[in-house]
């Protein structure tokens, strides 16, 4: 929906509550179970509450949800075709290059393709898509102090190799499959 030139939000500023933040991401699903596979059981997050079969809330270190999946529009469903609208990806932020790590490592142990991983200067970020076809970036957030800037003291993100390698060595033993659900 376009905002009208004579509508006072297109000249007035206005910037948001500093603590706003985004809460949970809600994802139309073909399969929960295989859904929730992938989300518990490769990514670990914890399921908090189900809806009977047709929806999961999920969350880490005990909030409500983070990430919810339901079947109510989208059961046996195929993902939207390239080129449409629609969500590009979910991002689920790591306290630390090491439980990045360790994540990665789930996911490689598990089979799933990477679509790709970057430095952005502000973060480290490993690309892949769920079993619906949903993207998902997995990512941690440098110090702040180490983000890029201009002279001018504005950010200065880019897009660069991340060596998958070298993330990996981070990673604490016993983060694979085998330390984890064996359903897959």
């Amino acid at each position: 929906m376009a905002l009208s030139k004579n509508n006072p939000t297109t000249t007035t500023p206005y910037t948001v509550d500093h603590n706003v933040r985004i809460g949970h991401v809600h994802l139309k699903v073909a399969d929960l179970e295989r859904a929730l596979r992938f989300y518990s059981g490769v990514l670990g997050l914890e399921v908090t509450q189900r809806y009977g079969d047709g929806a999961v809330f999920l969350s880490a270190g005990g909030y409500h949800h983070h990430i919810a999946l339901n079947t109510w529009e989208s059961l046996g469903g195929s993902p939207p075709a390239p080129g449409t609208t629609g969500l590009y990806h979910t991002a689920i932020v790591y306290p630390t290059r090491a439980a990045l790590a360790a994540a990665l490592r789930r996911v490689l142990a598990a089979e799933i393709p990477l679509q790709g991983a970057a430095d952005h200067g502000v973060s480290e970020s490993v690309y892949l898509s769920d079993p619906d076809d949903n993207g998902v970036e997995l990512y941690c957030d440098k110090p702040r102090e180490m983000w890029p800037r201009t002279p001018q003291g504005q950010l200065a993100m880019f897009t660069r190799p991340l060596d998958l390698q070298e993330l990996l060595k981070e990673a604490p033993l016993g983060t694979g499959l085998d330390s984890g659900p064996r359903d897959l």
